[in-house]
């Protein structure tokens, strides 16, 4: 069944302790880096992507994401975040299915500090990336095929950060 163009569809509601459990860190610990991340239950029906960016041995980086499943995100023209932020800028990212381990899509993530908003990012507005670089003539990702969901903070952010998660839907239609 076709979506119609005004629906809306949660992907996670993180109701439930095992919604947290899909996410795993990824930080610069994998180049020898010292930050560190995760994705944790902070309070009924709210994820928090917390941690700590290190500068040191060369890091900067901290990161979680979903390991594989169908998101079942076919036709999504938006994904739409509630999200509360701390005022640091981060990226949302998605992964699909036959790309080396560090291709992923990202989009900004800038949420003001302290309250709660809707933030919407189009199909378009993801950009085609491998360790940060941008990848010339990749399109937007395929709906079809997306995944991974994810959080980053980069850009030389040194210090504690939280960004809380209420949930991650998707719309249809412009």
């Amino acid at each position: 069944m076709a979506a119609s163009s005004d629906e809306v569809k949660r992907l996670l509601d993180f109701d439930s302790v095992d919604d947290t459990a899909l996410f795993q860190p990824v930080d610069d610990a994998v180049m020898g880096g010292m930050s560190s991340s995760r994705l944790a239950p902070s309070g009924p029906g709210i994820a928090a992507f917390e941690g700590n960016v290190s500068l040191e041995n060369g890091g900067g980086f901290a990161s979680v994401r979903s390991g594989p499943r169908d998101w079942d995100t076919a036709g999504a023209a938006v994904f739409v975040l509630r999200v509360r932020g701390d005022g640091k800028r981060y990226r949302f990212n998605l992964r699909t299915p036959g790309r080396p381990a560090a291709f992923r899509y990202e989009a900004p993530l800038e949420p003001p500090a302290g309250g709660w908003v809707e933030v919407e990012i189009p199909m378009a507005g993801f950009e085609a990336k491998v360790y940060g670089r941008a990848i010339p003539g990749v399109g937007p990702p395929d709906t079809t095929r997306i995944e991974s969901l994810g959080f980053m903070i980069s850009d030389k952010q040194a210090g504690p950060f939280r960004l809380e998660i209420d949930w991650i839907a998707v719309k249809y239609g412009a």
